[in-house]
């Protein structure tokens, strides 16, 4: 079956489903293969719980015309995703980056859904299926599309602009992410340049955060660049950053925002610039902001009993940990508690950056310093040493603190979210 005729299908059944457990009615199954699981095998099961057609891969699972036999399930997934994408003639805004690329892509969404009928990127859905996903889940009636872009290799943010044909494009910055993969930090500035790469050879127009030198150097040659940071065609400054980040621009006087640190600056600005790009509003920009509420473990503020916790436990490279401490050492508060979770996926240089945060955090006067598994574990240091979150919640038990200010992170695979949970 070609694409035009799966398309046909689709259009009749527009809900597409990955996983069995998933399943509504008159849904397709795309039977995808993991390192450790055959999506072929749960085709039969799918049909049976109310999927109207799984896409199969594999003849030997073949059931009736209920099963539709491709060559590779997952590359008819993205060739149906680019399909569908050509038949819109609207702005698609990818958006990547080394660190604030979902708070951004919340934000500038967020924004645009005051003027436009706007579809985005669910939860962290940014990757070879998730991009796939998103962009079929994009309706008839929309008028943008924001789309986030994660990747940890080269040539991956090439892949995706494929089939997500991007119009606009945004790299919040290129740091210490995923090193081991990208082969290190220029490594990683070549693999989000990508995007700056399909912008250039498309007649696209890129957002640039023009504070950095380097994003500057990386978009040379872009056909369209619109500018934001302390100074551009849309320039702010911060008021304040405790206990949440407000900052003023050009246009609006003041946004008060939800947001925890000055680390968070480019990302507000950032959604200023696509707002205004857009021509929606300075009030709508400013609201939308404004209530912005985080809830996703990221810069996230809470309460608990007397004590004052940020948790931005989604993940953590050196470069957002470097930020977060360094920010949270700014903060106007007597008891701090440092609650970090080990990095993950850096190679080589694990070992050097967990060193390096160790010597960040001697440079500041904390309450307690806990440090929690992984290569955290492998390096000599005077701060509490603990395997696991489990550990880490315990030990937050027992502490029974009251007025004490905590900022818990680490890397997703550290799980940090449960010591407060």
């Amino acid at each position: 079956m070609n694409i035009e005729q799966l398309y046909n299908i689709y259009l009749q059944h527009p809900t597409i489903v990955t996983d069995t457990r998933k399943i509504t009615p008159n849904s397709i199954f795309f039977a995808l293969k993991g390192a450790s699981f055959d999506g072929n095998t749960f085709a039969e099961h799918a049909l049976k719980t109310g999927a109207a057609y799984a896409v199969i891969d594999d003849a030997t699972y073949h059931i009736d015309e209920r099963t539709i036999l491709v060559e590779d399930v997952l590359t008819a997934l993205q060739q149906l995703a680019k399909h569908h994408r050509q038949q819109f003639d609207i702005p698609f805004i990818a958006i990547t980056g080394s660190n604030g690329k979902t708070t951004t892509k919340e934000l500038v969404s967020t924004v645009l859904a005051t003027t436009y009928k706007t579809y985005t990127t669910q939860g962290n859905l940014n990757n070879h299926i998730g991009i796939p996903l998103t962009l079929l889940s994009v309706k008839k009636d929309a008028e943008m599309a924001v789309i986030e872009m994660g990747a940890n290799h080269q040539k991956e943010i090439e892949g995706y602009c494929t089939y997500t044909l991007p119009t606009h494009g945004l790299i919040t910055n290129a740091g210490k992410a995923h090193l081991e993969g990208f082969g290190g930090v220029e490594g990683v500035k070549k693999g989000k340049g990508e995007l700056y790469d399909y912008l250039r050879a498309n007649n696209g127009t890129a957002f640039v955060m023009w504070d950095y030198d380097y994003l500057r150097e990386m978009s040379k040659g872009i056909p369209h660049l619109f500018t934001y940071g302390t100074t551009g065609n849309v320039w702010g400054s911060l008021v304040q950053s405790e206990p949440f980040l407000s900052v003023t621009t050009k246009n609006i006087e003041r946004i008060q925002t939800h947001l925890v640190g000055d680390y968070n600056f480019p990302n507000v600005l950032s959604a200023v610039a696509i707002g205004e790009f857009f021509k929606v509003p300075a009030e709508k920009i400013k609201s939308a902001i404004e209530n912005y509420v985080p809830s996703n473990s990221r810069s996230q503020m809470m309460e608990l009993g007397t004590n004052h916790i940020i948790l931005d436990a989604y993940n953590a490279n050196p470069s957002s940990m470097k930020a977060a401490i360094e920010n949270f050492a700014k903060l106007n508060a007597k008891d701090k508690v440092l609650m970090l979770g080990a990095m993950a996926e850096l190679g080589a240089e694990s070992l050097a950056e967990h060193h390096f945060i160790v010597s960040l955090i001697e440079k500041y006067s904390w309450k307690n310093v806990v440090l929690v598994g992984g290569d955290f574990l492998k390096i000599k240091h005077p701060f509490i040493q603990l395997q696991n979150a489990e550990e880490a919640k315990d030990w937050f038990l027992q502490q029974q603190f009251h007025n004490t200010h905590l900022l818990v992170k680490g890397s997703r695979s550290m799980q940090m979210e449960r010591v407060v949970s």
